[in-house]
């Protein structure tokens, strides 16, 4: 008898940065020298006093299920950093901890979201914020940013898919944002926050990369802005990407109490608790002030400088300056109409670059995006260095035929 599959699951892709990472570690483990932009998470070691938590936890025999929104020791460490960070006052029953921030967005959709609800994004957009959107039977409505506009959705834009989606539940806004690294003012996200406020929108606010901001930027977290902002916003954030530890898994949710009860509930059918030692060692992270964190932030800022100044010495390429997040998206829209080789699309040219020169880069496609490819500087000086003068030589030799 033929396995019938559902259409939920045909529907779904893979996720791309995942697939090209796998593809790009399959080819490493054969001894090719690949050098891999394409995963989004840091280089750099979980730090080792967070080790050391896990470690304890485990031989304290700490290992078995926990209660499932979290341990009440690490909800009271979550709340005491939104409140020192963000200005936020949350108790413990507002906050959910997931096996990563992305099961916490999509806790969040499962718990808002009826069928063909309409969910309002902006493009490029996290590769996984329409799966997941459509996973929850509801519908993705995609704002298209501009690069001239620094990727960033305006007040119009937002006023204007309200309009043409009057029954729209919820905005999802990403900042610092990936694939961009673009990061909203205060100012901008006031404006873009009273339209939410005003058309009775839930704001889901996904803010993994707060901690990776550069230059003048600063992070502010929506839900601070008054108290009316605070009842209608879900925070998302996590611990994977300014402590270095995404295999961990361990993100985070806070909102509205009757949100995040009903967001564990379904959470309480299907993960269950996040794993017992990683939940200790995030206490510990939260909890710790240390030099560790910010030296991995300035050294990201290095890269970013060095990246986006010699990708914009390349012909024909320009790179937008990213103040947040640890990727950079250069525009090779030259190179994919008048290259010689018959590649048309961003995914074709991602291919060529991972099979003849060895550096695995995501397709704009992925991303919501056609004339760009993403970088992430989360790699080594000396594998960037390399990177760039593989990513020049194999632009220059599209050109040649």
């Amino acid at each position: 008898m033929a396995v019938k599959i559902s259409n939920r699951a045909k529907s779904i892709k893979p996720s791309p940065t995942l697939a090209i990472s796998a593809k790009a570690k399959q080819m490493q483990a054969k001894g090719i020298d690949v050098i891999n932009f394409g995963v989004g998470e840091p280089d750099f070691n979980t730090p080792e006093y967070i080790k050391e938590a896990g470690i304890k936890a485990i031989k304290d025999n700490f290992t078995r299920y926990t209660a499932n929104p979290g341990i009440p020791e690490l909800r009271k460490a979550i709340c005491q950093k939104l409140q020192k960070d963000n200005n936020l006052e949350y108790d413990i029953l507002q906050i959910l901890v997931s096996p990563g921030a992305k099961a916490s967005i999509f806790n969040i959709l499962m718990a808002v979201c009826d069928p063909k609800d309409k969910v309002i994004l902006t493009a490029p957009y996290w590769v996984s914020y329409p799966s997941q959107i459509e996973l929850a039977d509801a519908v993705p409505v995609i704002i298209e940013t501009d690069e001239k506009n620094g990727f960033k959705m305006t007040p119009e834009q937002l006023e204007e898919a309200v309009a043409d989606n009057p029954t729209a539940k919820a905005v999802l806004i990403n900042s610092p944002n990936n694939p961009t690294g673009t990061v909203y003012t205060k100012k901008e996200l006031e404006s873009l926050s009273e339209i939410c406020l005003k058309h009775g929108l839930l704001i889901i606010s996904d803010e993994i990369y707060e901690k990776l901001i550069y230059g003048n930027e600063k992070h502010y977290s929506v839900a601070s802005f008054s108290r009316e902002h605070f009842e209608n916003t879900v925070v998302i954030n996590g611990v994977s990407k300014a402590y270095a530890m995404t295999g961990w898994r361990l993100g985070y949710a806070a909102g509205p109490a009757e949100i995040i009860k009903r967001a564990a509930m379904f959470q309480s059918h299907t993960t269950s608790c996040v794993n017992a030692m990683a939940q200790k060692a995030a206490v510990v992270a939260l909890n710790t002030d240390t030099e560790e964190i910010e030296n991995m932030r300035l050294e990201f800022d290095k890269r970013r400088s060095f990246l986006v100044e010699e990708m914009n010495k390349i012909p024909h390429v320009e790179c937008f300056l990213p103040n947040g997040a640890f990727y950079a998206m250069p525009n090779i829209s030259y190179y994919l109409k008048n290259n010689k080789a018959g590649i048309k699309d961003t995914v074709e040219i991602c291919t060529y670059f991972l099979e003849k020169y060895h550096i695995a880069i995501v397709p704009g496609q992925a991303f919501g995006v056609r004339n760009y490819v993403r970088f992430s500087y989360a790699n080594s000086m000396e594998n960037i260095k390399e990177g760039i003068s593989r990513f020049r030589q194999g632009l220059a030799d599209l050109l040649k035929g």
